[in-house]
């Protein structure tokens, strides 16, 4: 019996990112379906994150996740421009964002083609992995193209039916809190959520208490 787990997903996660290469060796390596959900990053979804955040935490993330991809042997960079645009210094993030909708939207996409977690791979990768400017030119299109999908059409189903799509992150985002975390990257199994790209072991480990055996 082919096993399952939900995974919720950020494009603005450099943690996000750097699980991403380790969660596609599992869903290689093992008799696993991942069901990639993307949900909206914390600063969006919860206003005003950012200005009561302990400051201490932005500069830990950066070093943590530097430290993170040299181990894993991963290029990495903070994204120019941040999928996420806000005021640094006071934590406001304005209503009005040019790059996160349209990322998140197109992941929906992406899975419902039975492309998530290429399209997550390689994407993130373009975003995280210092390509500048990342937004303009044939950048995300051959991000796209490398997971098996039109960037084009998916663009076209998305302002066909934008609300279609929104509904449907907002369903993720239900289902994240359900599962009784808030964060990302998220795997839950069996209703059992495991936290961060270090809990990968953790998911395997309680997925082959279940039955969870390497592909042939």
């Amino acid at each position: 019996m082919t096993l399952s787990f939900d995974l919720f997903w950020s494009f603005r996660s450099p943690y996000s990112y750097l699980a991403t290469p380790r969660l596609c060796d599992v869903a290689r390596d093992y008799d696993v379906e991942v069901k990639v959900r993307p949900v909206y990053p914390i600063a969006v979804r919860m206003e005003g994150f950012f200005k009561t955040v302990n400051p201490l935490w932005p500069p830990y993330l950066l070093k943590d996740t530097v430290r993170i991809a040299e181990m894993l042997d991963l290029p990495y960079a903070w994204p120019n421009p941040d999928p996420v645009v806000m005021n640094l210094a006071s934590g406001d993030v304005p209503k009005e964002q040019p790059y996160i909708h349209r990322l998140t939207r197109a992941g929906v996409a992406a899975a419902e083609a039975g492309a998530g977690l290429p399209f997550l791979f390689e994407v993130s990768r373009v975003i995280f992995g210092g390509t500048k400017n990342w937004d303009q030119g044939p950048h995300l299109y051959e991000a796209a193209k490398r997971a098996g999908l039109d960037l084009e059409e998916i663009d076209a189903k998305i302002q066909n039916s934008p609300d279609r799509y929104e509904a449907i992150i907002q369903e993720n985002e239900a289902a994240q809190q359900a599962a009784g975390h808030w964060g990302v990257p998220l795997m839950v199994f069996e209703g059992e959520p495991f936290f961060g790209q270090d809990r990968i072991d953790h998911l395997i480990w309680r997925m082959e208490q279940s039955g969870l055996k390497k592909r042939s």
